[in-house]
């Protein structure tokens, strides 16, 4: 019998999806529909099996969990991104690492869109002032015709191009591998960040990544450009962006990603009438949540039967 835990299911996505229902059907799985909360609690939840199905970001896969859990053999990830594992200590305990590459790059890129737009009409504003009963017809922005700087052509950065392009933008775009086979015109950062009238983050977190775009970085931008951010937070350096936004430099950002989530109430970010935020929300719609879960349950029965596929962890 399989022993398979799945510790953080908060708000619950797992248990009304039909992959977790076949699951269940076909094994026994212990499940719990709140955060761990403390590392403590996380080993205490997981360290009797051998299958972890992880929902949430929240939850930290240390060297320390991995220690006092000597029985766990697969961590499926539901998600691309890996920051919140060790992934050297995960392969030093024999433990292999999947997640669900490319599941939500359509939803991604569709929700990077909608706050390039939102961004450049200025569209909470208006709706604000609209509803208080103005008629404020402010200046926007018209994206056709401008350049859009694409950071990162993984499977969301290559769909937000290509949006971009369908809407009559000028793609360019740089890589940590480049590939002219992509076909998307490849420039240098520094030539992207001087030129494009928006600028898109598709970049994983790592320790390469984190403060990418940093306050040197936010300066060689465009005065006027808009910054996009549905990668994570820590990429972009948050401090140097709330005073580029303070200082006029950039016309507006639209983030759904920040340093610390949730979002504080009150924070700096929250003042900004420039930026346009959402609640880490961009891959949630529910065809990326069935499709996701149902990777992540494939990915085990996939490592089962000897054939593991969408490791990351070598």
């Amino acid at each position: 019998m399989l022993s398979l835990v799945i510790p953080d299911d908060y708000p619950a996505v797992m248990a009304a999806g039909k992959a977790y229902r076949d699951l269940t059907a076909a094994h026994a799985v212990a499940y719990y529909d709140s955060l761990p909360g403390t590392e403590e609690t996380l080993i205490e939840r997981i360290r009797d099996f051998e299958v972890v199905i992880n929902i949430r970001s929240s939850s930290k896969f240390t060297e320390r969990v991995f220690a006092s859990c000597p029985k766990l053999k697969l961590l499926s990830l539901w998600g691309t991104g890996t920051d919140n594992v060790d992934l050297a200590a995960a392969s030093r305990h024999g433990v292999t690492v999947t997640n669900t590459p490319g599941v939500a790059a359509v939803s991604i890129a569709e929700h990077s869109l909608m706050l390039t737009l939102a961004v450049a009409r200025k569209i909470i504003g208006l709706h604000n002032r609209t509803v208080a009963g103005e008629w404020a017809k402010g200046q926007s922005i018209q994206l056709h015709g401008k350049t859009l700087g694409i950071i990162g052509l993984g499977a969301i950065g290559r769909q937000f191009a290509r949006l971009g392009q369908g809407i009559g933008m000028k793609v360019v775009a740089w890589t940590m591998h480049p590939n002219p086979a992509l076909g998307f015109d490849l420039v240098d950062l520094g030539d992207l960040l001087r030129t494009s009238d928006v600028v898109s983050v598709h970049l994983r977190q790592s320790p390469q990544t984190v403060g990418f775009l940093g306050r040197d970085q936010l300066a060689m931008m465009k005065p006027g450009a808009i910054l996009i951010n549905t990668a994570r937070g820590p990429i972009v350096d948050e401090a140097a962006l709330i005073g580029a936004l303070q200082s006029g430099h950039l016309a507006g950002a639209g983030l759904d990603v920040f340093d610390m989530e949730p979002l504080p109430k009150g924070h700096p970010l929250t003042q900004c009438e420039t930026a346009v935020l959402t609640p880490h929300c961009a891959g949630v719609t529910p065809e990326v949540l069935e499709a996701g879960l149902a990777l992540s349950i494939e990915n085990v029965f996939s490592f089962l039967s000897g054939t593991p596929q969408n490791v990351v962890n070598g």
